[in-house]
């Protein structure tokens, strides 16, 4: 197996989500906004290089982020992903997940861009994940970087997390494309097998391709708990990985997807056996902060002492 530290992409550890940006804000700038409006959860990897590229632009973020309930009258704080949205000066919209779930990501997208041209701003709206169209542009880029490195190791799989898809359908179409006969295998971690076939074809449809995103990737179900929740086991994993090789996943995205396929491969072995994956590493330490109830108790296994220092 090997892996590709996409996590290591830059702009405060932002991983996959740059590939996207690059694209996306370059638009934004040609057309001429001064403002950036995206969507997420309260702990968005997505938000927070959204945020972090806005800045460097020199345009204001206004970040929706969805938050439970109980919480959403109150200031969210500082931890993980929040902490850098904050310090780059994002503005922070508030709202349940119900009203999510009732108006959906693509109407509150439209009513906060709504509110800041009343105000005189020229907003420019970014989907879930910078997942269209224009965004999976970075993940084809992607496969077009890798391929030498691909046909010299013989990789047979290409692997990644799947949250709003277009990383996923950049690297299917991307792979095809190449003509590098690789298998992709999408681990979702949210949403289901159809919807992610269904998201991606509507994607590709929109690049002007005719692939089938049925017959370019395999779909796998990795998201557990739900979006955002982790089971002790996949945080063992994640553990277990970091102590081994050093390489931290994180608990959203990446380290539940490679749970996944290590279970796929202790559970039909022969499938797997002599072939050669390359894991895309899609970024989110920070979210990491936000397990840190669950993760201490792994980790409490004697690796913290009182140093025993002699007596003055």
């Amino acid at each position: 197996m090997y892996i590709k530290r996409d996590d290591l992409s830059g702009m405060q550890m932002s991983g996959n989500k740059v590939r996207k940006l690059e694209f996306l804000m370059a638009e934004a700038k040609r057309e001429g906004a001064d403002c950036i409006v995206t969507i997420g959860g309260i702990q968005s990897n997505h938000c927070r290089a959204t945020a972090t590229a806005a800045r460097y632009l020199g345009m204001e973020c206004h970040l929706a982020l969805r938050q439970a309930g109980p919480l959403v009258d109150r200031d969210p704080g500082l931890v993980g992903n929040l902490l850098v949205d904050r310090l780059v000066g994002a503005h922070i919209h508030l709202h349940t997940k119900e009203e999510y779930a009732r108006l959906g990501s693509e109407k509150l997208g439209q009513v906060l861009a709504d509110k800041l041209r009343a105000e005189g701003k020229r907003p420019y709206v970014i989907p879930v994940g910078g997942s269209n169209a224009l965004g999976m542009w970075g993940y084809v880029e992607c496969v077009r970087e890798m391929a030498d490195d691909i046909r010299r190791l013989g990789i047979t799989d290409i692997a990644a997390a799947c949250g709003s898809g277009a990383t996923l359908g950049g690297l299917a179409l991307g792979n095809q494309l190449a003509g590098l006969g690789c298998r992709v295998s999408s681990y979702g971690v949210c949403d289901s097998e159809d919807y992610f076939y269904d998201f991606v074809d509507d994607l590709i449809r929109g690049m002007g391709c005719k692939v089938e995103s049925r017959g370019a990737m395999r779909c796998v179900q990795a998201k557990g708990l739900g979006y955002a929740m982790s089971k002790e086991e996949e945080l063992a994993t994640m553990r277990d990985v970091s102590m081994t090789t050093g390489v931290v996943m994180d608990p959203v995205y990446s380290g539940k997807a490679l749970h996944a396929m290590l279970q796929e491969m202790r559970a039909s072995p022969d499938e797997w056996r002599g072939r050669k994956v390359l894991f895309v590493h899609t970024g989110g330490l920070l979210g990491m902060y936000d397990k840190e109830a669950q993760l201490l108790p792994l980790m409490n296994e004697g690796r913290v002492h009182r140093l025993d220092l002699p007596q003055a």
